[in-house]
């Protein structure tokens, strides 16, 4: 009996039925889309049990020939070419010498690149992410060049402070909806004001606006790289917070640095949180590696010039990363910090950008790593729901995505505890926030919820929250 089904596996069963894509769909009733991330992610994605279900009924109903035919090209898939085998697009790979440019450089190349990328070259750029000293040798080079950028000559081009300002408050803007909504609705819309920014910054101008511009360069690079993530292009992302580190330095800005190497941690700890890979326990654990290493990076370059908000932050994604390595001791003591740092804090001295970590941002943030810890340890799961519980309760409205994932946390908090019908009815109420998002990480979220329930299908109360939420993570699988 084949009992596992990868996209890999889907794809064999389709082409040896001899169906198109489409008619592939429409036989198994879902979504075309589904099909087609089915093929492009190949052996990097396992598909749940509903549709392992679907395959496996097909399979059933197959020709002998058919059969035959599905075996044969699942085992062309199961011996890959040499210089391919185990090389899966949850890894990705810099050209050594793309982080040795300039800011400027680094900005038009990946601008130009990202606004040219076609429907494939995205698909290809949906998981990977540079691991290992890859990443973090670049990473610390390009932290320790001069910031000195090339001064073009004077020109007449030279912007004003006004100008400055629209340029800020657009910067804002676009970080405020990202806030607020999530998904990469926007994207496109950054990365274009990202590559406007870095042309402006190609003339010469008083070494205020100088400054300015690039924090507003970085505050774009930010921003693009959390809306890429947030639309699953995970390799675009880590690059783009790599800029924002180097803009954030250029601009001289060591708070801004910090968050940007804060960003690039979190997304580091969160692939495998969100089942982007199964099965890959050694590049999650290397990942938690190379995270807790740049936030170690970020604590001694930036910790004393930074105020107790942005250093209660950092605390909080050391602690995750301590969470993701087992240790729970370092943990605790990690995260005690994060609220001693927090208490300390004054609103009126942090940056704008900063104030969306508030205490329903801290609970959230811990609550989410206890939930993690308590799914190898129920132990957990109670305090993970207080936790999760308080920041449901403090969340400001409207910060649909980050309100979206506090209701899916408590509803897998509530399922590790044993209490199915109050999950089902607390899921209820979470996808009514869950609609209202296009957040690839929300999706991700409740497909892993949906996945935890494979087994309680037969419980009434959970079958029925199963219904509401299958329509919702089709094209998510």
């Amino acid at each position: 009996m084949h009992v596992t089904w990868t996209g890999a596996d889907a794809t064999a069963l389709r082409k040896a039925l001899g169906l198109p894509q489409q008619r592939f769909a429409d036989r198994l009733g879902i979504h075309v889309q589904t099909v087609k991330k089915w093929a492009s992610r190949g052996t990097t994605i396992q598909l749940d049990e509903f549709y392992a279900g679907l395959m496996a009924t097909l399979l059933d109903a197959a020709t002998p020939e058919q059969r035959g035919h599905f075996h044969t090209r699942r085992q062309q898939v199961a011996t890959p070419e040499p210089d391919v085998a185990g090389k899966g697009m949850d890894i990705a790979e810099w050209d050594s010498k793309s982080w040795s440019n300039d800011c400027a450089t680094v900005t038009a190349e990946l601008t130009r690149r990202d606004l040219m990328l076609d429907r494939r070259q995205a698909t290809q750029a949906l998981i990977g992410v540079v691991v290992g000293a890859k990443l973090l040798e670049p990473l610390e080079q390009w932290l320790q060049r001069v910031s000195q950028e090339p001064v073009a000559a004077i020109t007449h081009g030279s912007i004003g402070i006004q100008e400055v300002e629209q340029l800020e408050n657009a910067a804002r803007m676009f970080r405020e909806w990202d806030d607020q909504f999530g998904g990469g609705l926007r994207r496109r819309a950054v990365v274009g004001q990202l590559s406007e920014v870095n042309e402006l910054l190609q003339d010469s101008h008083p070494p205020q606006i100088q400054r300015r511009l690039r924090r507003v360069l970085a505050l774009l690079a930010e921003a693009a790289a959390t809306m890429s993530w947030d639309s699953g292009l995970q390799t675009a992302a880590q690059e783009y917070y790599m800029l924002a580190v180097g803009s954030a330095k250029a601009a001289g800005d060591p708070a801004l640095c910090a968050n940007a190497m804060a960003g690039m941690a979190r997304q580091l700890l969160s692939l495998n949180h969100y089942g982007t890979v199964s099965g890959r326990r050694d590049l999650e654990h290397q990942r938690a590696v190379d995270a807790l290493e740049v936030i170690r990076l970020a604590q001694d370059q930036f910790g004393d010039a930074v105020t107790p908000t942005v250093r209660a932050m950092l605390y909080t994604r050391e602690a995750w990363a301590y969470g993701k390595l087992d240790r729970p001791s370092a943990f605790r003591r990690t995260c005690d910090k994060a609220h001693r740092a927090f208490a300390a804090a004054d609103p009126d001295c942090d940056p704008y950008w900063i104030r969306y970590f508030d205490a329903a941002e801290l609970s959230g943030t811990l609550g989410g790593r206890l939930l993690e810890i308590a799914r190898n340890d129920s132990g957990f799961a109670a305090e993970a729901a207080r936790e999760i519980e308080r920041a449901i309760e403090l969340r400001v409205p409207g910060r649909l995505r980050s309100s979206a994932l506090d209701r899916l946390g408590i509803v897998e908090a509530r399922l590790l505890e044993g209490e199915l019908d109050e999950a089902a009815r607390l899921g209820h109420e979470a996808l009514n926030t869950v609609e209202q998002t296009t957040s690839d990480r929300v999706r991700k979220k409740l497909l892993n919820v949906y996945s935890r329930t494979d087994h309680l299908a037969g419980v009434r109360s959970v079958a029925e929250l199963r219904d509401r939420v299958r329509p919702l993570i089709i094209d998510t699988v």
